[in-house]
């Protein structure tokens, strides 16, 4: 082979001289990177049609608009858009392939992407082709890491994966290792996160916002700490910042953490406006928060907003669910039989929520009025109020067996936020013992409170006993997500 004919070989293969392009995360970049994560996407599309006029060879503009797209597609839970959009993918891995491998950015960047489509594969249903984008996504990353132990940026990603491989159910790990080489856990996860964030508040680092965001969601939704979940959201940098994606987690991090009036403040100081892209889903929160504080009005109006106007498919039936359930406490009977009508006929059930919210349409069942408003209240954090209306009142639900399993969980979850853990434990033993062969959530998820309450007394052993038995258990509803919770201490406590 001609000597000029190896070097044109060579020139054309990624990483070699011939490489094209370069890695700037420069001040440019951040600017459009910060416009995004704050829904400002009329200006960071203009800013980076400037930057690609100005530095048409940054490689990190791939990312970029990847994160543009990915946020609106996203804000919008459009599925279509989401499918029509899908081959800007590889388009952009390509673009960065002939970038220069010895840059710590070359499959940093090839993982961001791979990882924020696997997001939006979830979330519209491709779950095997997510699973895919996660392990080349996770290879990249432990390459990189091996490569540049000292670049940062890769424990963002590194943290999210180990935390959710972590907390797959013990029966399913091998087939995840097998197939994808994902090994991990949950501590092993949030510790990379939390290292991270730690780093971040006295050294530079551009993503520290988008890991504290991170981080929260999954100390919320997998660990099950709530208070960490919202302590993370309290560290200064996120405690300054402005944006509907932060308001929103501030928002869902109070509520959990019976903090209403706080919830709806940060809803209330969103941004909103021309600027920013709409994000309907603070609107379904902030109606959810009115009808914690029993506020049905404010709710309602704001609820119907959301199934009038969202787009989008999630949270649809959930949103029809809680206007039935302000019809029932309004005393209309009728209307609360039609808007279950439209948790049939609207949205989709892919998430927790979505699909109680069908069950409870489907099965024709009232929901008792008492327990409702008791609920109600106890998920706006009045839990004082919750039991003054409840104590001594379960004479009155001994004759359905269904209702009599909720008041006696209701009750457990009440008296444990008051700090009464005797009659809490009382309550919740009586949930399981009854419960745990019926079909609904209540003996589940008191076998998982039990396990909070005795890991509080530091009786781990029988913390785990208790932990193991909410696996156990296979509930109609909720079933994924205590069941997350679950594992996620036991990992913990071993």
């Amino acid at each position: 082979m001609k000597p000029a004919t190896i070097l044109i070989l060579l020139l054309s293969l990624p990483g070699t001289a011939g490489a094209s392009g370069y890695f700037d995360f420069d001040a440019s970049a951040r600017n459009i990177y910060q416009a995004a994560l704050e829904l400002r996407f009329g200006e960071a599309e203009a800013a980076l049609q400037s930057m690609q006029q100005q530095s048409p060879d940054n490689l990190v503009m791939p990312l970029l608009e990847n994160y543009i797209e990915v946020l609106r597609i996203l804000a919008d839970d459009d599925e279509a858009a989401f499918r029509r959009r899908a081959p800007g993918m590889d388009k952009r891995l390509w673009k960065i392939s002939r970038g220069d491998p010895q840059s710590p950015w070359f499959r940093y960047t090839q993982a961001e992407i791979r990882l924020q489509w696997a997001a939006l594969k979830v979330r519209f249903g491709d779950y095997l082709s997510a699973a895919s984008e996660v392990k080349q996504a996770y290879e990249l990353l432990l390459d990189n890491q091996s490569r540049f132990p000292d670049f940062r940026p890769n424990l963002k990603g590194l943290g999210l994966i180990h935390t959710v491989a972590g907390n797959i159910p013990d029966e399913y790990q091998w087939a995840v290792r097998v197939l994808t080489g994902i090994r991990g856990s949950v501590p092993q996860g949030l510790s990379e996160l939390e290292s991270l964030i730690k780093y971040a508040e006295k050294n530079e680092y551009p993503f520290e916002i988008e890991a504290i965001v991170i981080y929260s969601a999954l100390q919320l939704h997998i660990n099950g700490r709530e208070d960490l979940a919202l302590n993370a959201l309290q560290r200064p940098a996120a405690a300054s910042g402005n944006s509907a994606l932060l308001s929103y987690a501030r928002a869902q991090a109070y509520l959990r953490n019976g903090r209403t009036g706080e919830a709806i403040s940060a809803l209330q100081n969103s941004p909103r406006g021309e600027r920013y892209h709409p994000f309907p889903y603070t609107g379904y929160l902030y109606g959810t928060a009115s009808l914690y504080r029993l506020d049905l009005a404010e709710a309602e109006t704001s609820l119907e907003r959301f199934v009038q106007f969202f787009g989008g498919k999630t949270a649809i039936r959930t949103a029809w669910q809680k206007l039935a359930w302000i019809s029932l406490l309004n005393g209309d009977q009728q209307g609360y039989y039609q808007r279950m009508w439209m948790v049939k006929q609207s949205g989709i059930a892919r998430s927790d929520a979505d699909k109680a919210a069908t069950r409870e349409a489907e099965s024709g069942e009232i929901p008792d009025v008492r327990l409702l408003r008791a609920r109600i209240m106890f998920d706006g954090g009045y839990y004082e109020k919750a039991y003054q209306f409840l104590k001594n009142r379960e004479a009155e639900f001994v004759y359905q067996p269904r209702i009599q399993l909720e008041y006696l969980y209701r009750m457990g979850r009440i008296t444990h936020k008051l700090g009464k853990m005797a009659e809490a434990r009382h309550y919740y033993e009586q949930t399981v013992i009854r419960g745990e062969q019926q079909p609904w959530y209540f003996a589940c998820s008191a076998a998982l409170q039990t396990g909070y309450l005795l890991e509080e007394k530091n009786d781990r052993e029988n913390a785990r006993l208790y932990y193991r038995k909410c696996l156990n258990m296979k509930p109609k509803e909720y079933a994924s997500g205590l069941h997350a919770k679950a594992k996620a201490r036991l990992n913990r406590l071993s």
